[in-house]
């Protein structure tokens, strides 16, 4: 979010959105990478996904517990300039080898799926461009508020 901001305000609206998009698609590859490895999971031991599973969970409350405990961030005033292509490529780069995003997915997908009520591959599919989706409307408002306020 403060990314997105960050961008709109320092470089525009188009940039800004330019960035949630490469944010998104990087989400993406990270929804594909839980899936698949959530699934070889499922197939090994439902034991290991139920290991998983709690693990997950606990990883939540502690991401968020180290939230609220956090101070909070200042924005920089020294930003350059981008272009469209160059925040996109950032956005997609800043999700992809971020490996919080990683451990999100792989903690928040498998505590929504139900191994009883069909395919888990879909149900993980599914929840994560839900999620995807849902990050595109939240972030493109930021982008847009911001961009406002400039």
């Amino acid at each position: 979010m403060l990314y997105i901001i960050n961008r709109s305000v320092s470089d525009g609206r188009s940039v800004a959105l330019s960035a949630v998009a490469g944010l998104e698609i990087g989400n993406f590859f990270h929804v594909i990478a839980a899936t698949v490895g959530l699934s070889a999971i499922i197939a090994a031991s439902q034991t290991a996904f139920t290991a998983v599973k709690w693990i997950g969970a606990g990883y939540l409350v502690f991401v968020g517990v180290r939230t609220l405990l956090r101070k909070p961030a200042v924005f920089s005033d020294t930003s350059t300039s981008v272009t469209l292509r160059r925040s996109f490529t950032q956005g997609i780069i800043v999700n992809i080898f971020n490996p919080k995003v990683a451990l999100f997915f792989l903690s928040f997908l498998p505590q929504f799926i139900d191994t009883g009520r069909g395919s888990p591959a879909l149900q993980s599919l599914i929840l994560g461009s839900t999620f995807v989706f849902i990050g595109c409307i939240t972030d493109a408002t930021y982008a847009l508020t911001a961009s406002a306020l400039r």
